[in-house]
């Protein structure tokens, strides 16, 4: 014992702040969250892990197969979350650029034959096991940002840089500068680039999502409001000439407009969605009673599990899940107010505006509220990998908020 006293009083005051406790009402609702995920992930797969074969996967007639393979990947997270939450969050400034050059690293490999493609689509990266890069580019924009932008108020407190009048390039720097047009030149960039390999795959969900969580992260960091709105002309500009001139995304729009136009194919999936959700009522057919996911709704248990959420648990149920969805979100911008200092707070906030985003485009998707994205719901939606990096993420806010009792620092 007085080893470890001793021990203890040998750490620095940041390793000790470090290890102080964890926020137990955001872990509790984490936990809560991850349990019913994997029940309704059961409950809407058992009956097409039966038929042994869908969409390319074998399950040898097996009705658990997808609760085993999303379990396991359920523990791992957790432990992962766990090792994450024990860390010292300030190591994820050195760890922002590795993993922003990874990421752009793994984009640029699916369109190399480790790559695999899907639907039109080619999103998905083979190494030994399939996940999407995508997934990882999100976090690592969210850390960049947040450990860049950190910085911000030092940066404007520095002497402004001496342009030369003389010239016109000088005049146009100076005016650039004022502005604050150069700060958000490297970002930019960066947006771009990653924006760009999106594209080209086509993924339009996941730029739709590193958008918001990047956006997010530059507004709390104190980014002149008359930029966003140029951006969101911008970016309006960018969706508009997208979905004009990508068949596949003007065939969603207007399936999502109208779904009877083209029942055998795109207005199918969100057709049936709605016969789920209508036909759970008030208080549902029961746990483990949906029709729907009897092979007539597709990706029933992914993109779509939220509609046998309803057909199951009924309004009441939903509307229950829905809430701890919030809740979780709440907290979660709580912590980031009451961060120890201003990269705790921007990480945070690019984490919980990115889950915050995933669960509000999903759930308005199968509502038929918005267009289809091909967005999964956090926590529920079968895949591996994702649950994984979710997990982990709220690892991130985890660590943070093991130092809130600390004074805030700049």
């Amino acid at each position: 014992m007085a080893i470890r006293r001793k021990a203890r009083r040998d750490l620095t005051a940041e390793q000790q702040l470090a290890k102080g406790p964890m926020d137990l009402i955001f872990l509790a609702l984490v936990l809560l969250l991850t349990a019913i995920g994997l029940i309704m992930l059961l409950s809407s797969s058992f009956a097409i892990a039966m038929y042994d074969s869908y969409a390319g996967i074998h399950t040898g007639g097996n009705p658990y197969y997808y609760l085993i393979h999303q379990g396991g990947f359920a523990v791992a997270g957790l432990v992962i979350m766990y090792v994450i939450s024990r860390m010292d969050y300030q190591y994820f400034r050195l760890l922002s650029v590795p993993a922003l050059i990874g990421s752009i690293v793994l984009l640029l490999l699916v369109f190399t034959p480790l790559g695999r493609s899907s639907n039109g689509a080619r999103r998905w990266l083979w190494l030994g096991f399939t996940f999407q890069p995508s997934e990882i580019a999100k976090v690592a924009i969210i850390m960049f940002f947040a450990a860049r932008l950190s910085k911000r108020n030092d940066e404007l407190r520095a002497p402004p840089k001496k342009w030369s009048r003389r010239t016109l390039t000088g005049r146009i720097g100076a005016l650039l500068d004022r502005i604050g047009f150069l700060e958000l030149v490297p970002y930019g960039a960066i947006m771009l680039i990653v924006l760009f390999l999106l594209y080209k795959e086509p993924h339009m969900s996941a730029m739709i999502l590193i958008i918001v969580a990047a956006g997010s992260v530059l507004l709390v960091s104190g980014v002149s409001l008359g930029w966003f709105a140029a951006a969101g002309a911008a970016v309006g500009g960018g969706l508009w000439f997208i979905i004009t001139q990508t068949s596949y995304m003007t065939k969603r729009i207007n399936v999502w407009l109208d779904p009877t136009s083209d029942l055998q194919h795109g207005g199918y999936q969100p057709w049936q969605a709605r016969i789920a959700i209508g036909s759970g009522g008030l208080l549902g057919k029961g746990l483990g009673n949906s029709i729907q996911k009897y092979r007539f709704l597709p990706e029933m248990q992914n993109d779509c599990i939220f509609a046998i959420v309803c057909e199951e648990l009924g309004l009441i149920g939903a509307c229950v899940i829905i809430a701890l969805f919030m809740l979780l979100i709440i907290r979660g911008y709580w912590l980031a107010i009451h961060a120890r200092d201003r990269f705790g707070t921007l990480l945070i906030v690019g984490i919980i505006t990115l889950l915050a985003a995933q669960t509000f485009f999903n759930i308005g998707v199968v509502t038929g509220v918005i267009p289809t994205t091909g967005i999964s719901l956090p926590f529920f939606s079968y895949g591996g990998t994702a649950l994984v990096i979710q997990l982990a993420e709220m690892g991130i806010v985890l660590s943070v908020s093991r130092q809130i009792t600390a004074p805030k620092v700049e």
